[in-house]
């Protein structure tokens, strides 16, 4: 019908929809502390009793390699997107402060929606977004994700989302607090975050 349409010369003009908030592409960056750049990405799982998968959306800071916070849902909205950052913020006490990370995603419905663009406006997080196919520039929570993957949502069967919650909650506890990290120095992502507020570790710059 289209292509007819189009050879009798009857099809209306399509307007030009020109977005609210321009898409802006990440670029290199050298990371050299906590809370300059965040990644944040959607993991999902499955859940074998009720035949259903259940969504996992964490905010990383990619220096300290901390899941500073997540959402568990039956569903991820934008504006579940949204309160992980406000969690994050507050988590990492940046309300008041001038300088706050940098936060940077994929292109997922989530991200790109007005709802989350304006909120890191509102929150003053500038917000930029990976171009399509290049995972590569969200490397960090991809490699999170991998360990999310192979270290919990693989060795479970779970039987309802109540149970698949507790244990992706209590992994991400363990993941901060218990499991060490060769990116650095064989610490945990707590104790390298408060190490780096004490002023006794540094890492190297990270380039991202």
């Amino acid at each position: 019908m289209y292509r007819l349409c189009k050879e009798l010369g009857v099809l209306k003009p399509q307007r030009r929809l020109v977005p609210k908030y321009p898409r802006k592409l990440a670029r290199n960056r050298q990371i050299d502390g906590p809370n300059q750049l965040w990644e944040t990405d959607i993991k999902y799982g499955y859940i074998a009793g009720e035949d259903r998968f259940f969504f996992i959306q964490s905010v990383l800071d990619i220096y300290d390699r901390s899941v500073v916070d997540y959402h568990i849902g039956l569903f991820c909205t934008a504006k579940d997107a949204v309160a992980s950052l406000k969690g994050a913020l507050l988590r990492r006490q940046l309300y008041g402060r001038e300088s706050r990370p940098v936060v940077r995603s994929d292109n997922g419905p989530q991200f790109v929606s007005g709802i989350f663009e304006e909120a890191c406006q509102q929150l003053g997080l500038e917000h930029e977004r990976i171009s399509y196919r290049t995972p590569k520039m969200n490397a960090h929570i991809e490699a999170f994700h991998s360990i999310l993957e192979s270290d919990c949502l693989s060795r479970h069967e779970f039987a309802n989302f109540a149970e698949a919650y507790k244990t992706v909650a209590d992994f991400m506890r363990k993941y901060n607090t218990v499991r060490i990290h060769s990116g650095v120095r064989y610490m945990t992502p707590d104790e390298c975050y408060q190490a780096f507020l004490r002023n006794s570790m540094k890492l190297k710059p990270i380039r991202a």
